[in-house]
């Protein structure tokens, strides 16, 4: 985690060390973990890196899936620029980096661009309700 943890909340921070794990677990093949990850409600949206647009828990859970399948032998690490907690809101601003094979081609670095935004919900905790990814494009400047 590189943006300053130490005024988050500790359920919030917990949250955040999840995410991470499931990342290496998404880039590895596996997309269960990340799965827990997500708020199961009809509201949440996805907006993938792969040009995926989801919303609700079902779509998303099978876009994750089909993302896991594309992937194997990696991992991605969160680096975050900016993690804001207000109430039962918060959000992450950052990039994911690591390396994994893409639909069986050799190993390739992979950076994504990633917001989180998460809602603290009753009986569950810290849960993502948003995630916007993309590709980062090559600065021409």
């Amino acid at each position: 985690m590189d943006a300053a943890v130490t005024e988050l909340p500790p359920d919030f921070v917990l949250a955040l060390e999840a995410v991470g794990a499931a990342l290496a677990a998404m880039a590895a093949g596996d997309p269960e973990p990340y799965r827990r990850c997500w708020a199961d409600t009809a509201d949440s949206t996805l907006y993938g890196a792969f040009g995926t647009i989801e919303r609700g828990r079902a779509a998303i859970d099978e876009t994750l899936g089909w993302v896991a399948s594309r992937f194997a032998g990696g991992g991605l690490t969160p680096h975050y620029d900016l993690i804001h907690v207000a109430g039962d809101l918060a959000y992450t601003v950052g990039r994911e980096i690591g390396a994994t094979r893409i639909d069986g081609r050799e190993t390739t670095p992979l950076v994504i661009r990633v917001t989180h935004v998460y809602r603290r919900i009753d009986g569950q905790g810290w849960r993502i309700v948003h995630r916007h990814g993309d590709h980062p494009p090559r600065l021409e400047r």
